[in-house]
């Protein structure tokens, strides 16, 4: 693809990145079509290719819709983009979420629905994106431009002539609202939609009224105004004053720490990040759900802060430090296992994306967390002393003892044999439950993705988002980590992945009902209904594409299966079935579960 983002090609975001430039340049997005060739009348010049030229241009080659009347016209001028695919989805929330799965890997995501009935369908999942900071363009197909302000009652609403419902909803979910019933502004409106979310790296809304879609206007041809996006930077005097009171606050310290947090992500500053963990010869960890955003191969990396269920001997590192920096760090009742972390405010510098907290004190905004990292790195002192420590106590861990033949497949055995299908050229999703624990012990080899939705915990979300995450980098071959309770919620989008041909590994984890809230709150509701879930597969392969499913019992079963699945079958889809007894999971969820359930269960104050 010729589109280009300032010096970047728009078709593959580096790093989750879509927009930033060069430092000090203006991002610009430009079409390589010299001239214009398009008259004002063409097909070509209509709204609907208005949009589907600017998504190109953003880096979004792929949307996910599900069509309805108010949008099929929109469509038709979508897929006519020859650089523009449509991915039709099952419902409106696995295009939502695969919209999001998208995103992480592309930079940005995008998804096509109908009104009311679709945009309120896909709510959840823009809420998700929302939460885990991600630019999601979620496109509706609107009433006809005509019927705004005539009090008809139309369908697809509540049947009341108010149609605002749908925007009302997603005005706390979305950083941009973009209602287009006419044209004179439409131009104006879709830019400013579009370049928010890649700004503010959060879902933006975009209602196209249905009859608009196929007309065209002089601003829609080919040469319009570039669309361009202005870089952002750190007030200098701020940045200065932010990195003088760190290094005096780190310089001190006799054992300072690193830790990562979810938001390096939007801040776009990993790189940032380990250049100051090179420099700095801090131990370096991360946390929970940061997992993936900082190379696990990092000579200092000592793997993941969270509390209770760290991995072994970071927390005691991490707690036990004079200084941590924590890089874009969210602190709920997840990541913080209950509330339960043994750490100071007096010891912390919590770095945001736009702004810097030392040690309880004083915080100095306008500071973007990359140039903070960089500039802070030049200078530093080195100190490998909290490495070191870890060092000396670290004990590598044992293996689980071995099956013998014919005794049921245990987790633990089962994670010891996917870490082996681990390289550069695999990504992990894992859906929320006890994958998100089994998954988090996985060391990742440089380039392995590896995504989950810790922030928002909908369980269902990962079928979407591997759909979303596999469609938008082929060249990788994602393992899915799906709980049998999860896969109940969203599992007709596999019938999407088949139909595109991809070559995803899917683990389903067949333990009899939601695990995780079994540790929480155990109770009947948590018992699900068993189904034969290979057999379910089979029928949505039905003959067409690619499709290997398989049950596993045993050690045995699961390694001839992963052989086949890798060998024989690598170019198919492949559903493995993975049977585990229902109380057989982690010992982080069993902490993890108490924990959080003492941080639900908390008496209300005194009054």
């Amino acid at each position: 693809m010729d589109t280009k983002i300032g010096s970047m090609d728009a078709s593959k975001a580096r790093d989750g990145d879509v927009c930033s430039p060069p430092k000090g340049a203006v991002a610009t997005v430009e079409d390589s079509v010299p001239g214009s060739a398009i008259s004002v009348g063409s097909s070509e010049a209509t709204l609907g290719r208005h949009l589907a030229r600017r998504l190109v241009q953003a880096g979004v080659t792929d949307i996910f819709s599900v069509p309805g009347d108010f949008n099929l016209t929109l469509l038709d001028h979508l897929i006519a983009e020859p650089e523009l695919k449509n991915i039709g989805c099952c419902n409106e929330l696995n295009a939502g979420y695969a919209a999001d799965g998208y995103a992480r890997s592309r930079g940005v995501g995008a998804c096509v629905v109908t009104f009311t009935v679709g945009g309120l369908s896909v709510l959840n999942a823009i809420a998700g994106a929302y939460s885990e900071n991600l630019p999601v363009i979620c496109i509706v197909g609107g009433p006809n431009s005509n019927d705004f302000g005539t009090n008809r009652i139309l369908h697809h609403t509540i049947g009341l002539p108010d149609f605002t419902q749908e925007l009302r909803c997603f005005h706390t979910v979305t950083c941009y609202q973009a209602v287009v019933n006419n044209l004179e502004d439409a131009h104006e409106e879709i830019d400013k939609a579009i370049s928010t979310a890649l700004k503010e790296s959060k879902p933006v809304y975009i209602s196209i009224s249905c009859n608009l879609a196929s007309t065209p206007h002089p601003t829609f041809i080919r040469d319009p105004v570039p669309f361009s996006l202005t870089p952002r930077s750190s007030n200098p005097m701020g940045l200065h004053a932010a990195v003088e009171a760190t290094l005096d606050f780190l310089n001190k310290a006799v054992k300072p720490v690193m830790v990562a947090g979810v938001k390096l992500r939007v801040a776009k500053a990993s790189d940032a990040f380990v250049q100051l963990a090179d420099a700095s010869g801090y131990a370096m960890a991360v946390m929970p759900s940061a997992k993936g955003l900082v190379p696990e191969n990092h000579p200092h990396f000592i793997g993941t802060y969270w509390g209770a269920v760290s991995t072994p001997f970071c927390s005691e590192i991490v707690e036990s430090a004079d200084a941590y920096i924590f890089a874009g760090p969210i602190f709920n009742d997840y990541t913080s296992v209950g509330y339960s972390l043994l750490l100071k405010k007096e010891k912390a510098i919590l770095v945001h994306p736009d702004r810097v907290t030392v040690a309880n004190g004083q915080t100095f905004g306008c500071v973007l967390m990359s140039e903070f990292f960089t500039e802070l790195s030049k200078r530093v002192k080195r100190n490998e002393t909290a490495y070191e420590n870890y060092h000396r106590i670290f004990v590598p861990q044992g293996k689980p003892i071995a099956c013998k033949a014919r005794e049921p497949l245990r987790v633990n055995t089962m994670f010891q044999h996917i870490q082996k299908m681990l390289s550069s050229q695999t990504a992990v999703i894992a859906e929320t439950g006890d994958s998100w624990f089994n998954c988090q012990k996985l060391r990742l080899p440089k380039g392995c993705g590896y995504e989950f939705q810790m922030q928002y915990g909908s369980i269902g979300w990962s079928v979407g988002a591997t759909l979303g995450y596999a469609q938008a980098v082929p060249e990788k071959r994602v393992l899915a980590f799906i709980g049998d309770g999860s896969f109940q919620v969203t599992a007709q989008d596999v019938s999407t992945m088949l139909r595109n041909g991809q070559k995803t590994i899917i683990f389903l984890i067949n333990n009899g009902g939601y695990t995780i809230e079994v540790e929480i709150h155990d109770g009947p509701y948590n018992v699900i209904k068993n189904w034969n879930y290979t057999a379910l597969v089979d029928a949505i392969h039905n003959g067409e594409g690619k499709c290997w499913t398989t049950k596993v019992r045993y050690e045995a079963e699961l390694v001839e299966a992963i052989k086949t699945a890798t060998l024989e079958k690598k170019d198919s889809l492949c559903f493995i079935e993975v049977i585990l007894h229902k109380d057989d999971t982690s010992k982080e969820l069993l902490e993890w579960g108490s924990r959080v359930a003492a941080a639900n269960g908390r008496p209300p104050n005194p009054q």
